[in-house]
């Protein structure tokens, strides 16, 4: 029987993501929302971006990109990222982002399975963006340039600002409403994902479910203001402390577009948005800004720990630090909450379920390594090996400390993958249940804790790897006949993760090829995340049932002999 959230219900609004943001446009408020970080003189105020936001969405109408029709971003991060997603949203047509360290054969699969209409390319990317064009089919008259400055044409490729309409013009722009089902039924994005099995997929996020995210976690940021119970985020209506946060996550992933896109404006919470990351740029940040929250993926925190520049900079402001995007040890959580002196809250979810399923309030201090409860309007059921409900009775005392397979329900999951009918059977369940591939266990309180994870994906550094992918590349090398992925740990405290492979060389190549050789290929053929920097290691065969399938159970039981067998001293003789 399906556990609910131990937060009260709240309403969700029904309409475009503008109208929830901005409302009619009349009254926007102009204090700052998105600031370059290193130039503080580069920053756009709601009414700026709402301003951008309109003469873009009418530039599309004029250029004649269609209602559905997907426009990729290929970019780091810049002040104009958010103005482009909810131009390209907010306008009736798909956003898309794509990972700016992709090669163009990653690229070329995400223009080519979303049927692109339009790239944005940052200018240093332009020539791998050229080249994944050029494979998927796209003309090279829909990639303009796009950065935060005006660039000069190159090739006959324009710069964005030329797809603009006028000032004026956009004055009496006016975006579509959608207005009840339609919110639920128009995509506003598309983020790849590995889900829970196989090659990436593009996870499709309504309207509805962006506004149910945003106003599910605003409601649990101030559960304890009745106001933000019922307005759900209205920032206007909250007794809220200043808020200062740097925009570090990536605006192509879900855990930087709901916090940096979709809450920050909603909270009028300033962003300074780093364009590349430096861990001292990153820490200077911290201080000039007196950034008062972070939201950061597990490897910030260990260098928080570890990296001897933390002691330079006073970090006094720095009240409280979201991480996400994978897990998190308690001890690393705790050491590092009693070093600089503040909180340190988890979070769990998947891009299926827009970003957030679960979070801890940002007012508790909590030791336990937990990610929280659910977010209001959830529910959740634990299923075990045999597919049997161990949260039967709905009892949170009955339930309590048993582990089973995390299925979710609520207004942030996602309607389904983009053209994949099979993969959504898969994980979209009857009634409304998604299918995380995650084990947790509830404590009593009704908070959740993740303890493992049956699906494939590998996260490193936060970012996604699918061992389907990396074995296709792998399989592509000629002296290889079969191979296996799957993820290891480094053994440094917070356990970063890390690919190896497990690899079976063709006969005739056995002892002519090194488990280097193969590393260094990879490292041609992949983007820098999806290295084999967990190793390889030769075998005789690759373990997989009778259906042909690989056992990853069985690979990462050897990753993890490996592991300890390495990390085991060494008798001196």
């Amino acid at each position: 029987m399906p556990i609910k959230s131990i937060h009260p219900d709240i309403d969700i609004a029904q309409s475009n993501i503008l109208t929830y943001l901005f409302g009619d446009g009349s009254n926007v408020p102009e204090k700052p929302i998105w600031i370059d970080a290193i130039d503080d003189r580069n920053f756009l105020t709601g009414k700026t971006s709402l301003e951008w936001i309109k003469r873009l969405a009418l530039g599309l109408d004029n250029l004649g990109v269609k209602r559905g029709e997907v426009v990729m971003v290929v970019s780091p991060n810049h002040i104009y990222v958010p103005v482009a997603f909810l131009a390209v949203a907010g306008g009736g047509r798909t956003y898309s982002g794509a990972n700016p360290i992709y090669n163009a054969d990653e690229m070329a699969f995400q223009m080519s399975n979303t049927h692109t209409r339009l790239v944005l390319v940052h200018p240093s990317l332009l020539s791998t963006a050229r080249k994944a064009a050029q494979k998927a089919k796209l003309p090279a008259s829909s990639l303009y340039m796009f950065s935060d400055t005006p660039e000069a044409e190159v090739d006959g490729i324009k710069d964005w600002r030329s797809i603009l309409a006028s000032p004026g013009a956009a004055v009496s722009y006016r975006w579509p409403a959608f207005d009840g089902v339609a919110a639920k039924s128009q995509i506003a994005s598309i983020n790849y994902s590995s889900g829970t099995t196989g090659l990436p997929k593009g996870v499709m996020v309504s309207h509805a479910n962006l506004i149910a995210n945003v106003s599910q976690s605003l409601a649990v940021k101030y559960s304890s203001s009745k106001a933000a119970r019922q307005k759900a985020g209205h920032a206007e209506d909250l007794d809220q402390e200043e808020e200062r946060w740097i925009g570090l996550l990536p605006l192509y992933h879900a855990f930087g577009q709901m916090n940096f896109i979709g809450i920050a404006p909603k909270l009028l919470a300033p962003v300074y948005i780093l364009p590349t990351y430096d861990f001292e740029t990153f820490l200077a940040t911290l201080e000039r800004r007196r950034i008062t929250t972070i939201h950061v993926a597990p490897p910030i925190v260990v260098l928080l720990n570890k990296h001897p520049a933390v002691k330079k900079y006073d970090l006094s402001n720095l009240h409280h630090i979201t991480c996400g995007a994978a897990p998190l040890s308690q001890s690393l959580q705790n050491a590092v909450s009693h070093s600089i002196g503040t909180s340190i809250g988890q979070g769990w979810g998947m891009t299926e379920l827009t970003c957030t399923g679960a979070v801890v309030p940002s007012q508790e201090n909590d030791e336990t390594g937990s990610v929280g409860p659910p977010l209001p309007n959830c529910e959740i059921k634990l299923v075990n090996e045999n597919g049997d409900d161990v949260t039967a009775s709905g009892s949170l005392e009955e339930c309590a400390g048993k582990r089973g397979e995390i299925h979710i329900r609520g207004p942030n999951a996602s309607p389904g993958y983009w053209r994949n009918e099979k993969a959504t059977r898969e994980t979209m369940l009857p009634g409304g249940w998604l299918r995380t591939g995650d084990v947790g266990v509830l404590d009593e309180r009704g908070w959740l804790t993740i303890v493992d994870r049956l699906k494939e994906l590998i996260k490193v550094s936060g970012l996604q790897v699918a061992p389907a992918e990396l074995e296709a590349v792998l399989l592509g090398h000629p002296d290889i006949a079969d191979a296996g992925v799957v993820g290891t740990t480094d053994g440094e405290f917070g356990g970063r993760e890390l690919v190896r492979a497990y690899v079976m060389l063709k006969e005739a190549k056995r002892g002519r090829v090194t488990e280097e050789d193969v590393v260094r290929w990879m490292k041609g053929k992949v983007s820098k995340h999806k290295w084999l920097t967990g190793g390889v290691k030769f075998v005789d065969v690759v373990p997989k049932s009778a259906a042909g399938k690989i056992i990853r159970t069985r690979l990462r039981e050897m990753a993890k002999r490996d592991r300890e067998e390495s990390l085991a001293p060494k008798a001196r003789l």
